[in-house]
């Protein structure tokens, strides 16, 4: 243990400047996607509410995606996108959009039809319904669904230095590779303790909306 505790310490000495990097494109690849991913979720939930009738084939088709390897999915899009950071995110936008779709739709599901009348009831146009009270109060599931779909996205971003994305997944392979156990604990730990923070930031996030609802 000692051994592999001073190959970390020593590591860090030596390749400070190469970690960072690749620790910034890892972050880089998981906003990227986040942001891709929340925008065409919350997108196709709104439209599985708007348009009741096309839900189950909207959401079927986001579930088959989801079922799919991740490294089945960046493996495909070698095949039509290349490689480098594009594909990448490409590919992991499509396994991150189910969570955020599945908890789009709940929340907005959710909502009391009778809040609904009201708010048209008050001379709301349908419009600021969905902005004032249908999004707002569907906003705690479709954080959840965010909080899932971020773990993914930096658990999966791993894979994404096979096709030349960079980020931590190189530690990783690299540590596989040559059977160096530190190598493998310093990226492993890495990406675990990168999606805890994640996590946390998005739960202060749901934190402040709560308290600025309760105000």
């Amino acid at each position: 243990m000692r051994e592999i505790w001073d190959s970390i310490i020593s590591y860090f000495e030596n390749n400070t400047d190469a970690y960072l990097t690749m620790l910034s494109q890892h972050v880089s690849i998981s906003l990227r996607v986040l942001s891709m991913s929340i925008f065409i979720g919350c997108f196709f939930g709104i439209l599985c509410v708007r348009f009741s009738r096309h839900q189950k084939w909207i959401i079927g088709t986001f579930q088959v995606l989801r079922i799919v390897p991740s490294l089945a999915v960046l493996v495909l899009s070698i095949r039509f996108l290349g490689i480098g950071m594009g594909p990448a995110i490409t590919a992991l936008t499509f396994l991150a959009v189910p969570p955020i779709l599945m908890n789009t739709v709940a929340g907005l599901e959710k909502v009391p039809v009778f809040m609904l009348e009201t708010a048209k009831g008050m001379g709301m146009t349908p419009l600021q319904v969905w902005l004032r009270v249908r999004l707002p109060l569907a906003f705690p599931l479709i954080l959840a669904g965010i909080k899932t779909a971020m773990v993914e996205i930096v658990a999966s971003a791993t894979i994404a230095s096979l096709i030349g994305a960079g980020g931590l997944g190189q530690i990783i392979f690299q540590g596989i590779s040559v059977r160096r156990t530190e190598l493998l604990l310093i990226g492993g730990i890495s990406v675990a303790l990168l999606s805890l923070i994640s996590v946390f930031l998005l739960d202060l996030l749901d934190r402040f909306f709560q308290r600025y609802k309760r105000i």
